[in-house]
């Protein structure tokens, strides 16, 4: 990721929806300088309210109204399925907004038939955004400028690292190995704890184990030019511990069952944004 550009200091942002996401984008963005005062939210819960203004000082409205007309960017931040119920409020308010879309599936020409903006940018960041450490794709459509592309990057650096894709279609993909994947590490880390517990160790230690195995083996494969093939094997000593363990995994088919997984998480995409 290269240096994102920083935020013109008179950018206002709104979010549509004030759930994990948007209070992990916003938390990273009031804590790099971005005044509260520039932040709306519209967020239907009293509760979620509540925490937005505990954890960020944001004051969040119950609803739609006039004052998302002050906002530069609008970001999208409800559950797919919630779309077309919170734009149809906001639409007569948005326009002039170029629209970030944190929303699995829905399309950037959906998005803008909704909110009647064309400058639309779609992102698919994922949950260590809660802590700074999210990995996000990002897809701009035809209409978003140079401008728009850069202010969505100073949004989102704001969460951790990111990368552009080229076409829309390949957010599913984005969708299924990062949006989706900490749930398969969080899997496997559970099933790694189980297997230290079995093999008699307290549970407290083998879910430390996991974990830093886990955090080890991931900053080594991102700092090391290898292919993740021949990191692997650096590890593999033939008929030692770690061959014994990779073979089960072999003839069990687990990567057959991951790769199939994957698919059916950006099949499950696909089949949101054409509904």
């Amino acid at each position: 990721m290269s240096n994102p550009p920083a935020l013109p200091a008179a950018t206002r942002i709104a979010f549509i929806g004030g759930g994990n996401m948007a209070s992990a984008i916003m938390g990273g963005l009031i804590r790099r300088g971005l005044p509260a005062g520039q932040v709306q939210v519209v967020e239907p819960f009293e509760t979620a309210r509540a925490s937005l203004l505990r954890q960020h000082g944001v004051a969040a409205q119950a609803a739609a109204g006039a004052f998302l007309r002050d906002a530069d960017l609008v970001v999208w931040a409800v559950k797919p399925q919630s779309f077309a119920d919170a734009a149809a409020p906001a639409a007569p308010h948005v326009g002039g907004a170029l629209q970030l879309s944190v929303m699995a599936g829905i399309r950037a020409g959906a998005i803008a038939a909704a909110t009647g903006s064309a400058r639309v940018v779609r992102c698919m960041p994922n949950t260590p955004a809660l802590i700074g450490q999210g990995m996000t794709g990002l897809f701009a459509a035809p209409a978003a400028s140079a401008a728009d592309r850069a202010l969505a990057e100073g949004v989102i650096a704001a969460t951790g690292d990111f990368l552009w894709v080229e076409r829309e279609e390949q957010l599913d993909a984005v969708t299924a190995l990062s949006g989706s994947g900490p749930a398969y590490v969080f899997y496997f880390l559970e099933a790694m704890q189980q297997a230290g517990a079995e093999l008699g160790l307290p549970p407290e230690q083998a879910r430390r184990l996991a974990v830093g195995t886990f955090a080890g083996s991931s900053a080594l494969a991102k700092d090391s030019p290898e292919p993740l093939a021949a990191l692997r094997e650096r590890v593999t000593s033939k008929g030692g511990t770690t061959h014994a363990g990779l073979t089960v995994m072999r003839e069990a088919g687990m990567d057959a069952a991951f790769i199939a997984a994957m698919k059916a998480a950006a099949r499950r995409a696909r089949e949101l944004g054409e509904g």
